[in-house]
């Protein structure tokens, strides 16, 4: 018997902690002995139901995964191997992360590079890893420090607060945005140089307003993505990989052919599997042993459901990173 977060909607959408045995696990090659998952913005809209995520029932949450191989039917992975999943699905059409066990084909496993635990490697996430091809998507169109400062939307969230660190850690001057009054100093120990309410950006605004960010890492989405973009240098970047205040982009074209602006949508469920190499490499090089701590707090799997809650008012600062071991 294994513990499990278990969605269902009969009688009514619920979420319930149960034990459950091997046999209930999806048939695939390779079953997972999962010592630390995370709650992530998308795992608390499945949790709670407040957006349709999750597309079969009964439905295991959890987006992501760090763990031990049990059993495989596949030559990439050994019994023993420690391993990693991020996105393809689970959580909302394939049982995931949020329970002691999982059974995933081969394909969507990558091994924890090192010099990171399981432990550390769940600490980082899927934001953490988004945040990572965020800043790739940055460098990748050439931009620099020396290009001017670089914006930071939501950055008290998982990703914000990872893509502030890594910024910063790459020599960037990061202003974060947060509508969390109290998170200022949180911030500035993660590296940003200024931090700004949110509501400086959450409002319609101007199709073009004045230049100000070189780079901008957005988890937002609606008024804010598109202020930001309103806001940006000509020539400038902006990685849009959330929508935590909508899935709406009121903008106008007018950044775009005035200015140059890129515009890069930043998907890290179905990303081909070398960008996902690549972007765990650059986190486990770039990360060093004091920053777990900062960036995540531990919780239980029964804890799950509360939280959930709690991410969702927006209560959260960081990580949540669930210990499923015994």
């Amino acid at each position: 018997m294994f513990s499990a977060l278990v969605i269902d909607k009969t009688p009514d959408y619920h979420a319930s902690l149960q034990q459950l045995t091997d046999n209930q696990l999806p048939d695939a090659e390779v079953i997972v002995q999962v010592a630390y998952s995370t709650l992530n913005y998308k795992d608390a809209l499945a949790i709670t139901g407040q957006s349709p995520v999750v597309r079969a029932f009964p439905m295991v949450p959890g987006i992501d995964f760090a763990g031990t191989v049990l059993k495989s039917k596949s030559p990439t992975f050994a019994v023993g191997d420690q391993v990693l999943l991020n996105g393809w699905g689970v959580g909302e059409k394939h049982w995931g992360g949020l329970a002691q066990r999982a059974a995933v084909p081969a394909a969507w496993l990558q091994s924890i590079p090192a010099p990171l635990t399981a432990k550390q490697a769940m600490s980082i996430g899927t934001a953490g890893y988004t945040a990572m091809l965020c800043i790739q998507a940055l460098l990748k169109h050439g931009l620099t420090p020396a290009a001017g400062p670089v914006l930071v939307t939501g950055a008290t969230g998982g990703v914000g607060s990872f893509a502030v660190l890594l910024l910063a850690r790459l020599g960037f001057h990061v202003t974060a945005v947060t509508g969390k009054t109290t998170s200022a100093d949180y911030l500035k120990q993660l590296g940003a140089s200024v931090v700004v309410s949110r509501e400086t950006l959450s409002a319609p605004g101007k199709p073009l307003a004045k230049e100000q960010w070189a780079g901008v890492v957005d988890s937002v989405g609606s008024h804010t993505l598109a202020n930001a973009c309103a806001q940006t240098c000509y020539g400038g970047v902006v990685a849009a990989c959330g929508l935590a205040q909508g899935m709406d982009f009121p903008a106008s074209v007018a950044p775009f052919i005035l200015r140059g602006i890129t515009l890069c949508g930043i998907d890290s469920v179905m990303q081909p599997m070398p960008a996902r190499i690549a972007a765990w490499q650059q986190l486990a090089s770039l990360l060093q042993e004091t920053d777990f701590a900062l960036l995540s707090q531990e919780i239980t799997l029964s804890d799950a459901l509360a939280k959930a809650h709690a991410l969702l008012a927006g209560q959260i600062q960081g990580r949540l990173l669930v210990n499923l071991q015994p």
